[in-house]
């Protein structure tokens, strides 16, 4: 018999009956008798006893049934503690799946809190504290986003976290998902465990893009971070930007350019809308345009880059000067046309009307 008192012996109560009757006629285990044995089991994992130690008591106290038993019960023992300890352990693994999931609906409930900004702020910080966040710290969120959908069980988020792990050991940074995107924050001081997550992340997503928020104050400066984030990928989309990782700090003039709507539009439509009446519509020359800007004004590199010789290339900005009576190689016209063909990037002009 286990000791008395043990933390096992504790949730073996009726074992060693069960045992006995079971072994006086060689019958199977009764249904009653299997789910008292399935709920000890789940109360032992409630109290954080371990399987290991739960199945060697198990064993122990068959050993010690086995001295009071005949030959002919005895014969019929180990087919007793094989079903006794089945039914124990499927209580015992019931009661830790049970206890995963409601940790897992915890973690998935305070994510979305945190990153929507939906709960009490002081309750939120209470629980962050649970998942290895100081909300009265500064935090920085960077968001990696690839070409499948990525949940917390998947792969590619074991491999990033893993990596992590690895690097930074307890450090208080949380590894999620939301939307099918990665998710890292971090300790706002801490820039290199962002670097590594966006290197990592973009290795693991075959190629992917990670945006990174700046660091803002609060459990308020989590959610500020992580719609950076997100804003600075949708930036990416819709002006082609280059680079597998994208700054926020880096891209604040783009924000700052569509605060006025109304005005981009207007300046979109003034500047740009003569390029309409161009044979093709204004599309070739908005991209060429947008090609000799990105190249630094070099007309013979943004010809290489839209496939055209230079002499073509030259006929398509004079052809642009002709029609707007904006000169793309003058400095003072240079400006007010390069931000109407940022504008036009973020409006999705020409395609979506003005």
């Amino acid at each position: 018999m286990t000791d008395p008192g043990t933390p096992e012996e504790q949730h073996l109560d009726g074992y060693a009956q069960i045992l006995t009757d079971a072994c006086a006629t060689g019958r199977k285990l009764t249904r009653q008798e299997r789910e008292s044995l399935r709920q000890g089991g789940e109360q032992a994992a409630e109290a954080g006893v371990g399987l290991r130690a739960l199945v060697r008591a198990h064993l122990r106290t068959a050993r010690d049934v086995r001295t009071r038993m005949t030959s002919a019960e005895a014969g019929h023992l180990l087919a007793a503690v094989e079903e006794a300890v089945d039914a124990f352990a499927e209580g015992h693994e019931r009661a830790q799946h049970l206890a995963v999931r409601q940790e897992e609906a915890a973690r998935r409930e305070f994510i979305d809190d945190l990153l929507y900004g939906r709960s009490d702020l002081g309750r939120l910080a209470a629980r962050a504290e649970r998942f290895g966040l100081l909300l009265s710290h500064a935090h920085a969120v960077a968001v990696a986003q690839g070409g499948d959908p990525y949940e917390d069980g998947h792969p590619v988020t074991r491999r990033v976290e893993q990596s992590l792990v690895t690097r930074f050991g307890d450090r208080r940074i949380l590894l999620t998902t939301k939307d099918g995107r990665l998710i890292c924050i971090a300790p706002g001081d801490q820039s290199d465990v962002l670097t590594h997550f966006a290197k990592q992340a973009h290795a693991a997503t075959d190629g992917g893009r990670v945006a990174v928020g700046r660091p803002h104050p609060g459990a308020g400066g989590v959610v500020h971070s992580y719609e950076e984030a997100l804003n600075a990928l949708d930036l990416a989309a819709r002006m082609d930007l280059e680079g597998p990782v994208l700054h926020a700090a880096d891209l604040l003039v783009y924000p700052v350019l569509t605060r006025d709507r109304q005005a981009m539009s207007d300046l979109v439509r003034s500047v740009l809308g003569p390029l309409q009446l161009a044979r093709g519509g204004a599309q070739p020359l908005l991209d060429t345009l947008t090609a000799y800007f990105d190249t630094g004004c070099v007309a013979a590199e943004a010809a290489r880059r839209l496939s055209l010789s230079v002499r073509a290339m030259t006929y398509r900005l004079e052809r642009i000067h002709k029609l707007t009576g904006s000169d793309p190689g003058d400095p003072v016209h240079r400006y007010t046309l390069q931000t109407a063909v940022v504008g036009a990037r973020l409006l999705g002009w020409p395609e979506q009307p003005l």
